[in-house]
């Protein structure tokens, strides 16, 4: 993953958590026994004091953003599918040749042919447009991504031990003019696999082994293979926590031998502390490689989020967070440090109707020139479904 795709979907993260655990109750259109179609619609006002994340000359918009949402879904006795698309359109008001509209098209199915055998499959394709990135300076970076994958599951729910058998693949390609960022083209294949034995009643130890293949299209000085392997435990409503954490080591073997070898710790941890029905605490940390960019071999990246939410009153919640990223980037002399810090609040006006305010401060302390940035957003947004 490069480092604005990792940042653009670190961002839609903060984004979410900014808003209150309260959603829409949307209603469906029943079309057939078992065949269900879902429409939401999100309407937001905001205003960012420097959407392209620059150190000088920052540039700044209200930015109108429309975002439909249609759902198809079916159920069997044994089976779930679900069809998804959205779009994501931003009008800003002060750079028009900015405007821009996202697409997203999932698709994901579950089938159980037994007690002891189960197939969860999916696939995605996303279309997106950036105005925060290195390449800004020449146009918004343009590009997108598509990714089938799956994971086979065998032993029972009940049983002491069960198997899960993953595998991705992942096309990235660039859409700007003149072959910009074309050196970040890639496709991704991604193996896992995952051993749980259960040493408690809601409580599992795990064994992780990942393989995952990097092959660019034109670069390839950046072909790589990582390879990682993590031991942890993962848990469920013990002591009003949920939870998994896996820690492990990873190394990443570059095909140019003038790069040679990378490797250091690696770990996943994500956990929800409960104290009250009404008041949730989650903690989600991550370390290892990222690909990748602005002349640098890979990033080893640290990532630590934080985030409260607080339901106040039946219609009305909240939610608080902030992220630390250490990004320090291999082979070439630069770290950065990204501090993101958000608070939303959300009143539930209808059943199928929420209102949402929110505010998010990012900060990006680099050791290189022009790399640093502050950045403020402040949102009004409407979310209805029928």
């Amino acid at each position: 993953m490069s480092k604005k795709l990792h940042i653009s979907l670190l961002a839609l993260a903060v984004t979410a958590a900014s808003s209150s655990a309260l959603a829409v109750e949307a209603m469906s259109i029943k079309l057939a026994d078992g065949l269900e179609f879902t429409p939401t619609l999100k309407v937001s006002e905001s205003y960012d004091d420097n959407f392209r994340e620059v150190e000088s000359n920052e540039e700044s918009s209200w930015i109108t953003t429309i975002a439909p949402t249609f759902t198809l879904g079916a159920e069997g006795r044994k089976s779930a599918y679900k069809l998804s698309y959205s779009a994501v359109s931003d009008t800003f008001h002060s750079s028009h040749e900015d405007n821009n509209t996202d697409h997203h098209l999932t698709a994901d199915a579950g089938m159980e042919f037994n007690d002891r055998n189960r197939l969860k499959l999916n696939a995605g394709y996303h279309d997106v447009e950036e105005t925060a990135g290195l390449d800004q300076k020449l146009e918004n970076d343009m590009y997108n991504t598509k990714n089938v994958g799956g994971v086979y599951t065998f032993g029972a729910e009940s049983a002491r031990a069960q198997i899960d058998l993953g595998a991705n693949y992942e096309e990235l390609r660039y859409t700007n003019s003149n072959r910009l960022n074309a050196d970040k083209e890639r496709d991704t294949t991604a193996l896992k696999s995952t051993f749980y034995y259960r040493v408690a009643p809601k409580t599992k130890v795990l064994l992780e082994g990942r393989h995952t293949d990097y092959d660019y299209v034109s670069n390839d000085r950046l072909n790589s293979t990582n390879i990682g392997l993590l031991t942890g435990v993962t848990w469920e409503a013990t002591a009003k926590t949920t939870g998994t954490a896996k820690f492990g080591h990873e190394k990443k073997d570059f095909d140019d031998s003038s790069i040679g070898e990378k490797s250091g710790g690696m770990w996943e941890v994500g956990a929800t502390w409960e104290p009250r029905t009404y008041s949730r605490f989650s903690l989600n940390t991550r370390q290892g490689f990222d690909e990748g960019d602005s002349g640098a071999s890979t990033i080893k990246t640290q990532t630590t989020t934080l985030s409260w939410n607080h339901d106040w009153a039946e219609r009305l919640s909240s939610n608080v967070s902030y992220t630390r990223m250490d990004q320090d980037y291999q082979d070439i002399e630069r770290e950065d440090q990204i501090d993101t810090f958000g608070i939303g609040l959300t009143y539930e006006m209808r059943r199928w109707l929420d209102v949402g305010l929110g505010y998010k401060y990012s900060e990006n302390d680099s050791d290189a020139a022009n790399e640093s940035y502050e950045r403020n957003i402040y949102a009004l947004s409407f979310t209805a479904s029928l």
